[in-house]
């Protein structure tokens, strides 16, 4: 969630207490003493909202408000005066302040209108990277969700896989979105015109995979969890391959090394696969992503039932962030659809958990995305996370994380 305050007050003494009132409630702000101090920040990239006094020598709050509404409008501005001037607020409301409070505010009052505020904004310039994605004509862009480091990575694969034409393997943890990252695969590829066929590998005999591989004609043939295709089909898939046509992409929640070594899938097969992976990082990996994904959801929900979708908010989304995930995304979606149909039941265990509880589950799940990110690597992740070694090891100890089950 985005957290950054331009706060604009020609008043140094007021100007420090209001940013240590935001710094208190964990917002990020950056003060400036003039709208000339200020203006350069002001434009449609800011990642944040305004905070500004009225009443300011030379150049006063409206005037800030103005220059914003020209430079973005729908960058959230509210605006703060000592006079106690009814008509001053309405002119300020009226010309598109988000809002409007007198000081001296209480430092309640103030943080709850900010935290809208950003709500607010959050999502605008979240719509707006969709948008862009969406006239980019990008399908990893479009269809992968996240602001993670890992989601970009996850596309970054997703566009290396596509180009490279080859047989691919997508990997992940059970309801991570195998089969959707496969056909994202597929429509970034060269063949993306032509038709994407998805199998189930278990049980799937040599005369159905012949017949898929026909259908898959021009196009790419998804098959689900390769590692249970019988012996006499992995022969037909050989042949298959070898005779051209399709593109075979396959998936797997197993590690194929150890399936290989058991003798249940055919060597040559699975190094044709391992010459281009995509990895799929679980929830855990990325927990700053399952707001996102959550919200996607909910509007993919409320869309199919017809119904307008509920308000999200920013302690539901904690909520949800102290969380464990196990089903990933699949779990995620249906916990959306319950929370449309107004059966957020997920919730239940963690709004009968204290703070301490709930900060605790949160901290465990941001380690073990530092993990994830870092390789396993738990030095890396320290850093990346500003913590002193021996902090990092007591927390690993304390939530029972082992650096080498990050390792990839």
């Amino acid at each position: 969630m985005i957290c950054k305050v331009l706060l604009v007050d020609d008043d140094l003494a007021v100007r420090e207490a209001l940013g240590q009132t935001l710094e208190l409630n964990d917002f990020e702000p950056v003060t400036a003493g003039s709208f000339v101090e200020a203006k350069d920040l002001i434009g449609p990239s800011f990642a944040g909202v305004i905070v500004s006094d009225i009443r300011m020598p030379g150049r006063d709050g409206f005037h800030l408000l103005d220059y914003a509404q020209g430079r973005d409008t729908e960058l959230p501005v509210i605006l703060l005066t000592g006079e106690g001037d009814i008509p001053m607020a309405v002119r300020a409301m009226s010309q598109g302040a988000f809002g409007f409070l007198e000081k001296p505010c209480s430092p309640a009052e103030l943080a709850a209108l900010v935290r809208r505020a950003l709500k607010t904004r959050e999502m605008v310039l979240e719509n707006r990277r969709m948008k862009a994605q969406l006239e980019a004509g990008d399908p990893a862009a479009r269809m992968i969700f996240g602001l993670s480091e890992p989601a970009a990575r996850l596309r970054e694969q997703v566009r290396t896989a596509a180009r490279a034409g080859t047989e691919a393997l997508v990997r992940g943890a059970p309801g991570s979105g195998i089969s959707k990252v496969s056909e994202v695969v597929h429509l970034s590829s060269a063949q993306s015109k032509g038709p994407f066929v998805k199998r189930a590998a278990a049980g799937l005999d040599r005369a159905g995979f012949e017949a898929a591989w026909e259908a898959a004609q021009g196009g790419a043939l998804f098959l689900d969890e390769i590692g249970a295709l019988p012996s006499d089909t992995q022969l037909a898939l050989t042949d298959a391959l070898e005779r051209g046509g399709a593109r075979l992409i396959a998936g797997t929640t197993q590690d194929l090394k150890q399936v290989v070594a058991e003798g249940r899938l055919s060597a040559d097969l699975y190094y044709r696969l391992d010459v281009a992976q995509v990895r799929i990082p679980s929830l855990a990996e990325r927990p700053e992503d399952i707001p996102v994904l959550f919200r996607h959801y909910v509007a993919q929900a409320a869309e199919q039932a017809g119904i307008q979708p509920p308000e999200i908010t920013p302690e539901h989304e904690a909520g949800l962030m102290a969380q464990e995930w196990p089903g990933n995304t699949r779990s995620l979606m249906s916990a959306a659809m319950r929370f449309v149909l107004g059966m957020p039941e997920d919730l239940s265990k963690t709004s009968q958990l204290g703070l301490a509880e709930q900060m605790a589950q949160v901290e465990r799940s941001l380690l073990a995305a530092a993990l994830g990110r870092h390789n396993g690597v738990a030095a890396e992740a320290a850093r990346a996370l500003k913590l002193p070694r021996k902090t990092m090891y007591d927390k690993l100890a304390k939530y029972g994380l082992k650096p080498e089950a990050f390792r990839r």
